[in-house]
């Protein structure tokens, strides 16, 4: 029920908010807070580690995606420019002879997520087993 206050002629009846009881329930859930977090035990996260390979790969061929998403095939010292279609072939025929073969795939910074993805769908759907992500920038 709203207060009416006697001031002068009439009644009239103040439209304000208490805010004592809001203040009071603050309070208690501010000492609530207080109490129970010292009692908070930290929890322990279990991060993934990175195992070593069982064997390093005989031959690495990179797969550089440049800034005009161009493909090109490095192996050694050598580099080649090929085509998304004729890029397995051309990998297979790279591998050909190794016994342990991985392929690492570099992309410019500023080349779209997507290409990568179709570069690494188009290895993976011929058959090559061990392909990877470079996480150093190729400028």
């Amino acid at each position: 029920m709203p207060a009416v206050a006697h001031r002068g002629r009439g009644r009239r009846t103040i439209n304000e908010i208490n805010m004592v009881p809001f203040i009071d329930v603050m309070l208690v859930l501010l000492i609530i807070f207080m109490v129970t977090a010292p009692l908070i035990a930290p929890s322990v996260i279990d991060l993934p580690s990175v195992g070593k390979a069982a064997k390093q790969p005989d031959q690495v061929l990179q797969i550089i995606v440049g800034k005009d998403e161009a493909l090109s095939l490095k192996r050694k010292d050598q580099t080649q420019s090929v085509t998304l279609k004729a890029l397995a072939q051309t990998v297979k025929q790279a591998q050909a002879g190794a016994e342990n073969p991985a392929v690492v795939i570099s992309a410019d910074k500023s080349v779209k997520y997507e290409t990568v993805v179709k570069v690494m769908d188009t290895l993976q759907r011929a058959g090559i087993a061990r392909v990877g992500l470079s996480v150093q920038i190729v400028n």
